[in-house]
């Protein structure tokens, strides 16, 4: 509770420097730490990832991790019933998130830009836990660039060097 008032993860300690909320921290150490940017300093492209930013958090999160992958994947390998009601009512707002975040990418490799952002990190490891869920196929279907963004991300060596439960 010293690190986290709400007793949740993640929190962060940089010396006497303490954050929590993973929002605040990556744009943190984007900005203290040497190593490649990711974020990007042109206006427009820095609001695009800040504005996926918010919508894996506000919105993706939650339907595509916690109502379909957890119900419908980590349920099953626990030997648990899906919530099948949890799941149809997922679909719906799970099928908004995957279509606003195809339409706000772009189409040069990653989300936003030539080089990965902080917006693909943040998608990255819930597409690492929503693709293994049925529903990911039919819900996919007409993001396509959306697709080729996973299909590519998901090779990356730090992506293949983790394993998502």
């Amino acid at each position: 509770m010293a690190r986290h008032p709400f007793g949740r993860i993640p929190a962060f300690e940089h010396g006497e420097f303490h954050l929590y909320e993973t929002s605040a921290i990556v744009r943190y150490i984007d900005d203290a730490f040497p190593g490649c940017e990711l974020q990007p300093t042109e206006p427009k492209a820095r609001a695009k990832v800040n504005q996926i930013i918010g919508l894996m958090d506000a919105y993706a999160y939650q339907t595509l991790v916690w109502d379909i992958y957890v119900e419908r994947v980590v349920s099953a390998r626990e030997g648990r019933s899906p919530n099948e009601h949890k799941i149809a009512a997922a679909l719906p707002p799970a099928a908004v998130c995957l279509s606003e975040l195809t339409r706000l990418s772009d189409d040069r490799g990653f989300l936003i830009g030539d080089t990965a952002t902080l917006a693909d990190l943040y998608a990255a490891p819930i597409f690492a836990c929503f693709m293994q869920a049925p529903e990911a196929i039919s819900l996919m279907k007409g993001c396509e660039k959306l697709a080729v963004w996973w299909q590519q991300f998901a090779a990356r060596d730090s992506m293949s060097r983790t394993t998502a439960r």
